[in-house]
Order: structure tokens, then sequence, then C-alpha cells
């Protein structure tokens, strides 16, 4: 047995809890871990969070929607999450309708990992009782690129891809673990 479903929601922070929440509930329901729950559930909330910043352009939407009757506008200020749980693993995508992700998004170096490979190189070079010495540091302060960091840590597999001229996708699985008793067990 196995469980897929795909919400279109509106690109409004409200619709973050509201996916967050349908999942959740799918995973219990199903029987998941609730700490693989959590997991995906954070990394969920994150995807979400992004396609509601970055997922489209609303200024072109006008309040009365001049885009005709039944016809959405080409940024219709929504995206998509589709979720797919079966007996091995849960993947998520969130497709939105926005620029897409910056073509060397996947080569950024974490400012955070060359600081702590700093550290281990002079572990031990100063004197005993010396306060540690570090090169010019500047810390992890900003406000874009955490919630993406955050899925690759959460997640097994983590994929971000653009559609040419659709927006960006953020595609992310992981191998469940499962409640006694559940029924999608393997």
């Amino acid at each position: 047995m196995s469980i897929w479903w795909s919400l279109h929601l509106r690109r409004e922070a409200a619709s973050v809890p509201l996916a967050r929440r349908f999942l959740l509930g799918t995973m219990e329901t199903a029987g998941v871990d609730p700490d693989i729950s959590f997991d995906l559930s954070v990394a969920l909330s994150e995807a979400c969070a992004n396609a509601v910043e970055h997922g489209g352009d609303r200024s072109g939407l006008d309040e009365q929607g001049d885009h005709g009757p039944g016809r959405p506008p080409a940024d219709s200020g929504q995206y998509r999450v589709t979720a797919y749980l079966d007996g091995e693993k849960c993947r998520i995508e969130v497709a939105d309708s926005g620029p897409g992700f910056p073509a060397r998004r996947a080569l950024r170096p974490a400012a955070h990992t060359e600081h702590a490979e700093h550290i281990e190189k002079t572990r031990g070079a100063e004197p005993v009782g010396a306060q540690p010495t570090f090169p010019p540091y500047i810390p992890c302060v900003a406000e874009s690129g955490r919630g993406l960091d955050l899925i690759e840590q959460l997640a097994d597999h983590v994929q971000f891809g653009n559609r040419p001229g659709r927006g960006a996708v953020v595609s992310f699985d992981k191998v469940l673990k499962w409640r006694e008793g559940a029924l999608l067990m393997v």
C-alpha cells in the first residue's frame, strides 16, 4: 500500500502550517516513526516558506483578476506540494513559479564549515590556557539560504532544480521507519 497526495496552495504564510499538518497527519495515520515525521515536516515547512517568499511575482496580479474566468494568470500566486509515501521512503516535491535558483546554489560553501576547518587545523597549536586565535570570521547571518541547508541536513537525498520559465523545484526524500503495527509497514 502507498499514499500519494498533491496540494495546490496560495503563496501565503498561512499555507505553510497547513501543508505541514497535512503531512504530519498522513504520516501519523500511516504509522511513520514520529522522529522521521518531524524531520520531514520541518524540511517541508522550509521548502514551502521558500516557495511563499520567492515563488513568483505577484506584482503582475491585480485584485480583480483580469485573467478571465477559469484561467489562472501566468503567475497564479500558487505553489504545489506533492508527497508520496510507500513502504520504504517518503518523497516530497515543492514546485513554484518563481525565478528559480541561482546557477551556483549547490557550490556555495558554508561559512561555518570554513570556520570549523580552521578550528580543527589549529587545535593544540596554542599554549595551554591561551585564548584561541581565529582568522577574521563572518558569522552565518544571511537572511536567505538557511532553510535550504536545513532541508539538506534533515533529508536523505535532496535536489534543487529549475523548470525553465516555470519556476523552482525542491524535492527530497527520506527512508522511513515505522511504528509497530503501522498500516504501510513493509
